[in-house]
Order: C-alpha cells, then sequence, then structure tokens
C-alpha cells in the first residue's frame, strides 16, 4: 500500500481543510492502488516493492480506481470554486466602498504636489509618506509607477521607495477591510502595526545603509528612461500592445494603459487640490472620481478573481500534512519554527504572482493550515516581491538598486512578521483558527452587497465617454419602458381588484 512507505500521503493524518472530505476522498482512492507499494519484510528489514495487479479483474479494478479519483479531483475543483465564491461574497461591498474612497482621494489630493513633502529625507518626510501612500491606489503596479514619478522629481528613497511605496499597497483601505472580513480584526490590526515596523525598518535601510551615490544614479537612471508612458497612472504604455489605447487632444497624442486610465483622464483642465468649497460638490468631479474607481477594478480585478479562485482550489484539494511538511520546521512555540514561518511565508510571497487584495485569500488558505499568525503577515507584506514588479524595478533603477529593494522589502516584511507574532502572541490577541474572519454577520453582509452593486453600476456609467453613454442609454430605454410599464399594469390590475372588494 502507498501508505505503508510515504506517510504525507496517509488518509489518517490528512485533516480537513474548511471541514471538507474532498482531499481525504482523493487520498483513499489512491491509497487502494492496484498498483500501488505492497511491505516486504525480509528479516529484520522492512522495504516495500511494486505489487503486481491481480490477474483477474485487474483492468476493470484499474479503471474503477482512476474514475474515483477522477471524481474527487473533478468534485474538489467544484468545491474550491464553492469557497472560492463564498470568500468573493463576503468582501464584495469592501472592495467597492474601498475603491471608491480610493477613486475619490486620487481625484481631490493632487499627486504632483506630494513631492514638496517627501523631499527630506527625515522621519517627517517618511510619516507624510505613509499617510498620502495609503490614501492611494491599492494597485502594486500602480504604486510602483506614481513612486517612479515622485522619486524622480525629488523625493527621498526613504520616503518614496520605502514608506510610500509599501503604504500605497500594505496600507490601504480597501485591504485593511478584506483582511478584517477574512481573518479577523486582529489580523487587520497586526496589518497597521506590522506595517508601521516594515516602514521604519525601510527607512533606516535607506538613510543608514544605502550610500547617496547609489540613490542618485537611480533617480538619474529613472529620468532618463525614454518609453511611452500612460497619461493617467505612468506605467508603460507600449503602443504595440493590444491593450494600450490612443487618443489625440488638442492635437496630440497621449497613450493610457487601459480603458480605466483612459476614462480617469481628464484633458481640460489641469486641477489641483480640493478640500473644502462648492467644487467638491461638482459633477464633473464625481466623475472623474468614478472613472478613477473603475480605473482600479481594471487594474486589479484579475488579481483578485485569481487569489479567490486559487485560494479555493488550494483550501479544496490540498491536505494539511502537505502544508505542515513545507511550514512544520521545528517544533511548536520554539524560536526555529517561528522564524522558518515568518522566513517561508515571505518566500512564498515571492513566489506567487498576486499582488494586494489578491493576496488576502491565500493568506487564509495558509492561516487555515497551520502557518503562525507572523508567517502570514509575511506574507501579505511581501506582495511588492513578485517576479514582475522586480523586473519593474530593475527597468527603472538598474540592477543594483532593484537588489537594495528586494532585500529591504524582503526585510521589512520578515520582520514585521516578527514583530506582530511576538507582540500580539505575548498580548495574547492571537486568535484560535476556528474563530479568524467572519466579522459581519451574514444578513448585513447580503444587505452590503446589494446596496453596492447599484454603486458600481452607477461607477461604470459616469465612466463612460459621452458617446458611449448614449449608445448605452438608446438600448437600455427600450427595457427599463417595457419593465416600467408592466409594472404600471401589474399595479392597476391589484387596485381595481381592491376596488372590486369594496377597498379604496
Amino acid at each position: 500500500m502507498l501508505s505503508a512507505t510515504h506517510t504525507l500521503t496517509d488518509a489518517s493524518t490528512v485533516g480537513h481543510v474548511y471541514g471538507r472530505l474532498v482531499p481525504t476522498l482523493a487520498l483513499l482512492a489512491i491509497d487502494q492502488w492496484p498498483l500501488g507499494f505492497e511491505p516486504v519484510v525480509d528479516g529484520s528489514v522492512v522495504g516495500a516493492r511494486f505489487a503486481r495487479p491481480h490477474a483477474a479483474g485487474s483492468s476493470l479494478e484499474l479503471a474503477a480506481r482512476l474514475v474515483g479519483l477522477l471524481g474527487a479531483v473533478l468534485l474538489g475543483i467544484v468545491e474550491g470554486a464553492i469557497i472560492a465564491f463564498e470568500m468573493a461574497w463576503e468582501t464584495w461591498w469592501a472592495l467597492v466602498l474601498g475603491f471608491t474612497i480610493t477613486g475619490a482621494v486620487q481625484e481631490f489630493v493632487s499627486a504632483d504636489r506630494l513631492t514638496d513633502y517627501l523631499g527630506d529625507d527625515d522621519w517627517r518626510a517618511v510619516a507624510y509618506g505613509s499617510f498620502f501612500g495609503a490614501s492611494s491606489s491599492s494597485c502594486s503596479f500602480s504604486a510602483v509607477a506614481t513612486t517612479r514619478s515622485l522619486f524622480t522629481k525629488g523625493a527621498s528613497a526613504a520616503a518614496s521607495l520605502g514608506a510610500f511605496q509599501f503604504a500605497s499597497t500594505d496600507l490601504v483601505l480597501e485591504l485593511a477591510l478584506v483582511v478584517l472580513l477574512l481573518l479577523g480584526w486582529q489580523f487587520a490590526a497586526a496589518e497597521i502595526v506590522g506595517g508601521l515596523v516594515a516602514i521604519v525598518v525601510l527607512a533606516i535601510v535607506y538613510r543608514r545603509f544605502v550610500p547617496e551615490s547609489w540613490i542618485e544614479r537611480a533617480r538619474s537612471r529613472a529620468r532618463s528612461l525614454e518609453e511611452i508612458e500612460c497619461a493617467t497612472c505612468g506605467m508603460r504604455a507600449d503602443p504595440t500592445d493590444e491593450d494600450t489605447v490612443v487618443r489625440e487632444f488638442d492635437g496630440e497624442r497621449r497613450y493610457f494603459c487601459c480603458d480605466g486610465c483612459r476614462g480617469a483622464y481628464d484633458p481640460t483642465t489641469d486641477r489641483e487640490a480640493v478640500t473644502a468649497g462648492p467644487e467638491l460638490f461638482s459633477g464633473d468631479r464625481w466623475r472623474s472620481a468614478a472613472a478613477n474607481t473603475i480605473r482600479e477594478w481594471d487594474m486589479l480585478w484579475r488579481d483578485i478573481a485569481l487569489g479567490f479562485l486559487i485560494a479555493g482550489l488550494l483550501a479544496a484539494l490540498v491536505p494539511t500534512a502537505w502544508w505542515t511538511a513545507v511550514f512544520g520546521v521545528g517544533a511548536e512555540g520554539s524560536a526555529v519554527r517561528l522564524v522558518s514561518n515568518v522566513v517561508l511565508g515571505a518566500v512564498v510571497g515571492v513566489l506567487t504572482f498576486l499582488c494586494s487584495v489578491g493576496n488576502v485569500p491565500f493568506a487564509v488558505v495558509l492561516w487555515q493550515n497551520g502557518v503562525s499568525f507572523g508567517g502570514v503577515l509575511s506574507f501579505i507584506f511581501a506582495d511588492l516581491l513578485i517576479l514582475p514588479l522586480v523586473r519593474t524595478y530593475r527597468r527603472y533603477y538598474g540592477t543594483r538598486m532593484a537588489g537594495v529593494i528586494f532585500v529591504g522589502f524582503f526585510l521589512a516584511a520578515v520582520t514585521a512578521g516578527l514583530a506582530v507574532q511576538l507582540l500580539f502572541g505575548g498580548l495574547g490577541l492571537i486568535p484560535p483558527v476556528s474563530e479568524a474572519g467572519g466579522t459581519v454577520p451574514g444578513t448585513y453582509t447580503a444587505l452590503l452587497n446589494v446596496v453596492t452593486l447599484p454603486i458600481l453600476a452607477v461607477q461604470l456609467y459616469a465612466a463612460l465617454e459621452p458617446a458611449q453613454r448614449r449608445r448605452l442609454g438608446n438600448r437600455l430605454a427600450p427595457h427599463v419602458a417595457g419593465v416600467l410599464i408592466r409594472s404600471y399594469l401589474v399595479l392597476r390590475r391589484i387596485a381595481y381588484a381592491l376596488e372590486d372588494r369594496g377597498l379604496k
């Protein structure tokens, strides 16, 4: 039997992920495989060899086992999709709310003026960078592009490459809301505390250990790059890419990395930041804010959807024993286990291709399968270390500064994970695995999801160009009119029926 020589696939040692039985069913099917191992005893030595298939009915039995295994896998895929939908349902309203606020902040806060606050290499500039970053976009790629713009305009490395870039992905509102809903308030609080620790680590790295000559050389390289950029977010917009949108404004050609950035671009005015006055209630301003929100969705929806789907499949198909084999280095509660979990959590974060909000469902799976509190946080904080972003760092700043950025973010993620593990563990705030998540009751979740759905629909409509809105209105008008007419006829019949019964 296979389980006689491979303890990792012994069905008796497999725990249930999210209470499901799919991994156990699959392993039982494998465990009964007619071509598996059988134990061989030779004196005091216990070995194993391949067992011969039974002469009678072996082919039919093998086919049955294969069908059973395939059925278990298909059942696991369906179950993973259900888990993914459950996670998405719990967090839908939070994503709509977070992106709506982000879009408004981007409209009413001028990014060009941020450099005035981030130019110094002191703790005050680092604090400003953290605050402005937390109020910025949650998309890692957009955050990297904005950081490059600030850095080339004179912002210090500690305030821009460190504080602003980290806070704009790991301290934003939508990420905190998703962490709160899927992992619980303890993780949300630890995300804030750990994020501040990580920013301090990054500031120390850039202020104390990176020579000024390296920083200035990286700044010169970033300034000298001759590439076409998106007119809205600053990301690279390759004219040969089919996703690049090209438009002309007043005889000048503009390039956009996506339709969302095209909708958010305002060619008529270079508007300054507004914090008070009648312009806060301007319809044009809020239409632009809606376009910013849709741009955020356009940049992040693939990562978010993939994050939920991958997390669901991992929860349904991967046995707990496999996670234990990876993260179970050292005795429970030992320093080796503590350090190994936060380091491995950051390494797993580097190896994934997800970023920002899309990482949180994956973090839920890690937490449910025995990864430590600090290890889960270090995984979340490693979202700026995925390989596509590392290539972007190298293109922007050169190989040496890209290495500095990588080492700085990795060290920050590991240190922050260790800090929250020790602090929250010492205060007794680390929750049991069974109590994580589910902060908002199901009834309120359904109500909030229903309320936020028309909000997103209005934002989608407002982000369209005038010609697109007219075409959409012409298509929807007959359907809306039909619904209104049918509703009127139904109400009239009800009124007549009530009148016939003497009611007015």
